[in-house]
């Protein structure tokens, strides 16, 4: 019989010429035949049972692949981005990851809030007055990107527009902090740090609208401020100013006037200041302080989404009084369907406002932005 057996495994030397011992001439064959048998005895064991958490398996470095980047993902333009997203048109990115095509209904098409402080590319027109609100390429409008979310309920709505933001810091900090997210907000172009406040506005969910200073009927001693659109000047002209007030901060659906009864009494001098407003997707605001305004009717002649207030709440800074004129728009509302009420960021009307509209909401008051309540031809 062949003795390898007994050589030591992995030992392909000569054995020596020295006999073992007698007594070790037992002992290696047993080692070795319990050692075949042990082995059998745990491959049927883990064949039998297996193991709860058996190790994961580690991959060797050579069959590693590259996982290739995730095709473009098409989703509803209702559904929210996730976090960190940046959109702009149609697309939506974020750090690191893929391009996310928005489809859908342009009309439909409302900012993300994430991103609501971020100024839509496609929606704006570079020129030397600033970054002017443009129709996109799709069709998208301001008015419609910019617009905030409501129920769409046909109960009792009420749209409440306070203005006058950026002129007093404190004011302003105080307005956006205070007032329901539901309240439009409209920015001076004569105010400081406007798009800090925009974005400020913006990301804690507010509508928001550019004052637009036009002459009143005793001007120049009563100014609405630098650049005010006159009767008097040049079409050129008053669209230069019109383009200087807009230019000062992004993200707003529309104009609303500032003073100018005078202005708003012209047709001729309304006419190229609708048309351009209606070119560029905005809505027009008639603060209702003007009997003699023209611009509902020239709005409908150029087809520019139009509303007009109905309460000027706070013509005295008086908490009671602002109550009462709240209270009136509430009448108005349940009568019609609808009301708009207009007021200015002074703090007794800011702290009537935020207390009024969580009582009128207990009522079954829906409060919405403006851009709800406007008569938009493109919507019939």
């Amino acid at each position: 019989m062949n003795s390898d057996i007994n050589r030591p495994l992995g030992q392909n030397s000569k054995r020596p010429k020295d006999k073992p011992k007698a007594g070790t001439r037992w002992f290696l064959p047993a080692i070795a035949v319990l050692g075949v048998g042990g082995a059998a005895l745990l491959i049927s064991f883990t064949s039998n049972h297996g193991f709860r958490n058996p190790p994961p398996e580690v991959e060797k470095p050579e069959q590693a692949a590259v996982t290739p980047p995730a095709p473009a993902k098409t989703i509803p333009a209702s559904d929210k981005a996730p976090a960190g997203v940046v959109t702009q048109g149609n697309v939506t990115t974020s750090p690191g990851g893929p391009k996310i095509i928005v489809v859908g209904d342009p009309a439909r098409a409302s900012q993300n809030p994430l991103t609501a402080h971020i100024p839509d590319r496609d929606l704006l027109e570079t020129t030397a007055l600033g970054s002017l609100p443009v129709i996109g390429p799709d069709g998208r409008r301001p008015l419609d990107v910019y617009a905030r979310s409501w129920s769409g309920a046909r109960g009792a709505r009420i749209a409440l527009v306070i203005g006058g933001l950026g002129m007093s810091q404190t004011g302003t900090q105080q307005a956006i902090a205070t007032l329901p997210a539901e309240v439009t907000l409209a920015f001076a172009p004569e105010g400081n740090s406007l798009i800090r406040w925009m974005q400020t506005a913006r990301q804690n969910g507010h509508e928001l609208l550019m004052q637009v200073p036009l002459e009143p009927f005793d001007y120049p001693r009563v100014n609405p401020g630098r650049n005010t659109l006159t009767v008097d000047a040049p079409a050129a002209e008053t669209l230069d100013n019109l383009h200087k007030a807009m230019g000062r901060i992004t993200n707003y659906t529309g104009i609303i006037n500032y003073m100018g009864a005078r202005f708003t009494a012209d047709a001729k001098a309304m006419t190229p200041v609708m048309q351009d407003i209606a070119k560029r997707g905005l809505l027009y605001l008639d603060d209702g302080s003007s009997a003699r305004s023209q611009a509902d009717t020239i709005a409908s002649q150029q087809g520019t989404p139009f509303a007009a207030a109905d309460v000027l709440i706070d013509g005295t800074q008086d908490r009671g009084s602002i109550l009462k004129k709240l209270d009136e728009l509430e009448r108005i509302a349940r009568a019609k369907g609808t009301a708009i009420g207009t007021g200015s960021a002074f703090s007794v009307t800011v702290d009537a406002v935020a207390a009024w509209t969580n009582e009128a909401k207990t009522r079954g008051i829906e409060i919405v932005p403006v851009s709800a309540l406007v008569r938009d031809p493109e919507k019939g």
